[in-house]
């Protein structure tokens, strides 16, 4: 089995702060790039409002989303490999999706529900189900055919082909997708607090970036990059308990 050592990840992390430190205080404008150790303090100092008024509202939008998004991939994922002309119909338009910036639709989100929470989990939604259903959709593909065709030689169904040969090779895919989806559906809760919100992690970025408070700006940022990292490795740890099968994980 494969040793995970994350030595090379954190040292190559602690290099960029330091070069980040000592380049923040070279340029000495922390309105506009504060130092890692400004963002911290800051951080510490708003960390009431962050915690307690901000960041719930932010997870909750997360995970609507996400949840919204996971029952909306596998869906489609399923009907496009079970049905040919379903995924000659819906790939297309799921691409067309992806190609529409988020800035411009949001706004539009924000005028048909106002700022409550459903205009904040649509953008999360949009950005994070494609990757979710496209990924999924090929680990179902990915199984082999000959062993396809012989389970229905020994005279099993679609259904038993499905459980028992496409969704064990589609696991692994999952997983994969969920690894992409989770930093990716806070990035799109914090995008949609940013356009249009009276609470959360982006709202209250944004609300620093009017008073020019650079550490401000940056410290839910940084709380945000810490909680998607932390929840990427509960899925890795997950992984690989469940996937006994793969020994290169």
């Amino acid at each position: 089995m494969r040793k995970n050592n994350n030595l090379p990840a954190l040292i190559f992390t602690f290099a960029l702060l330091i070069i980040w430190q000592f380049g923040a205080m070279k340029v000495n404008a922390a309105y506009i790039l504060p130092t890692p150790l400004q963002i911290i303090k800051r951080l510490w100092e708003l960390r009431e409002p962050l915690f307690t008024a901000h960041l719930p509202a932010t997870m909750t939008c997360t995970g609507i989303g996400l949840l919204i998004s996971i029952v909306l991939g596998v869906a489609l994922a399923i009907i496009m490999d079970m049905f040919p002309l379903a995924e000659k119909t819906l790939y297309p338009v799921m691409i067309a999706s992806q190609t529409i910036p988020t800035t411009a639709l949001a706004p539009l989100f924000v005028m048909w529900f106002g700022y409550t929470i459903w205009s904040k989990v649509l953008v999360t939604v949009l950005i994070t189900f494609f990757p979710i259903t496209v990924t999924l959709f090929d680990g179902l593909r990915s199984a082999k055919t000959d062993m396809i065709d012989l389970m229905h030689t020994f005279g099993a169904n679609d259904y038993e082909i499905f459980f028992k040969l496409k969704l064990p090779a589609a696991l692994p895919y999952f997983f994969s997708a969920m690894k992409m989806a989770i930093p990716m559906s806070i990035i799109g809760a914090a995008i949609g607090e940013w356009l249009g919100a009276t609470a959360g992690l982006g709202y209250f970025s944004r609300r620093m970036m009017t008073q020019l408070d650079g550490a401000g700006v940056f410290a839910p940022i940084v709380l945000l990059s810490a909680i998607a990292m932390i929840i990427v490795s509960i899925i890795s740890y997950l992984e690989k308990k469940l996937i006994t099968w793969r020994g290169d994980l």
